[in-house]
């Protein structure tokens, strides 16, 4: 019996040597039975409230099919939902949480680039993966190699929006209109400027507000005299609800395009601006009409557990969790954040609801983006 007890240690380092030499030794060895802990750092509350309900429900449906599908002994999430409040201090204080008491493997979000330019910065420090699903601002994945966004950013979108609506609307002159105290409502403001004048458009004036105004008119009065081909906005939907609602009340005509960044992606602008909303377009990184599989299946899921159609903010969370857990797959192992990262870099052309989805070098999503237009009260591609 001595003898028996001796040997152990030795049969299970040859059959675990084995195993690495026949590549049996894979993910699913390393993930049975065991939990990869998940902070989500969403917008559950604040200015950006709505963007961060309908990311909640497409991060919670990806996370249910994923559970389902592992069984009783494969890879599941283990969710830790914080709400960041849509402030950068909330965000910091919900990454600290998530690195130094929950141990997570990735944090997923924050919802805002405002929030993401400084909490990242934590995430940074510590060398914890850190996938943003809604930040477009310039600079956030420059904050350094641990930090990845499957959301294209603004400077990818916008001058694809900018090429479509010259060809579609002929633009030769246009106002520009944006909130100056947000860096993504600035980073939008940025990329359509460049966009702009590389199309070869002229601006004839700008114009800018701070997130909480309500009253716009004075700016789109000023706009509106300038007599312009369309109005180019960069603001966040609460703001992008009352610029668009006010405009067709002073009277700027629906053949005067108003063209949105991402901001606009949400299916709030359109409840809150009813009919002012309709031919509204802006860029996008995704469009439930998508004829894909993997889309297809993931709006009718949505749909028919939420009781209404996802927006790109849901179908971003919905993919970042499907990306964050096949790099936790690849990495073989929960607790190796540098493993983890490395497996992120190394996805490439993943099937996703966003499309063939890949990062670049700099840890930027890599897929194509598609231009939206409100059109019966609904988002469409526009052809």
């Amino acid at each position: 019996m001595h003898n028996i007890q001796r040997l152990k240690p030795l049969v299970v380092t040859l059959v675990m040597a084995l195993c690495f030499l026949s590549g049996q030794l894979s993910t699913e060895v390393f993930a049975a039975a065991s939990e990869a802990k998940i902070g989500f750092a969403l917008s559950m509350t604040g200015g950006a409230a709505s963007y961060g309900a309908t990311q909640t429900k497409g991060a919670q449906l990806a996370i249910d099919e994923i559970n389902a599908a592992a069984g009783a002994d494969g890879l599941k999430i283990l969710p830790v939902f914080e709400d960041d409040a849509s402030v950068p201090q909330q965000g910091i204080s919900v990454f600290n949480k998530f690195i130094n008491a929950d141990k997570v493997s990735i944090i997923i979000g924050p919802t805002l680039s405002n929030t993401a330019q400084v909490a990242d910065r934590i995430a940074q420090d510590a060398g914890m993966p850190v996938l943003g699903i809604s930040n477009t601002a310039k600079g956030i994945t420059e904050i350094g190699d641990f930090v990845f966004r499957n959301s294209l950013t603004e400077m990818i979108v916008i001058p694809n929006t900018i090429k479509v609506a010259k060809e579609k609307f002929g633009l030769k002159k246009v106002a520009v209109f944006y909130g100056n105290d947000d860096a993504f409502t600035k980073g939008g403001y940025e990329a359509f400027k460049k966009a702009l004048a590389d199309a070869g458009i002229e601006i004839l004036t700008e114009q800018s507000f701070a997130k909480g105004d309500r009253d716009f008119s004075p700016q789109l009065t000023q706009i509106k005299g300038k007599n312009p081909d369309a109005i180019i906005v960069s603001a966040l939907v609460e703001e992008a609800s009352g610029i668009v609602s006010q405009a067709r009340q002073l009277g700027i005509a629906a053949t005067v395009p108003i063209i949105g960044g991402n901001g606009f992606n949400s299916p709030a602008l359109i409840k809150n601006a009813g009919e002012a909303a309709e031919g509204v377009m802006m860029g996008a990184a995704w469009n439930a009409s998508s004829t894909l599989p993997a889309n297809s299946k993931f709006v009718a899921a949505f749909t028919a557990k939420n009781g209404g159609a996802p927006d790109q903010f849901a179908a971003q969370a919905y993919a970042g969790v499907y990306i964050a857990y096949e790099a936790i797959k690849k990495a073989g192992s929960t607790t190796d954040h540098k493993a983890i990262r490395d497996a992120l870099l190394q996805l490439k052309e993943l099937d996703t609801v966003l499309g063939k989805f890949s990062f670049t070098a700099g840890r930027d999503a890599d897929h194509i983006p598609v231009v939206q237009i409100v059109k019966g009260g609904k988002f469409t591609v526009l052809e």
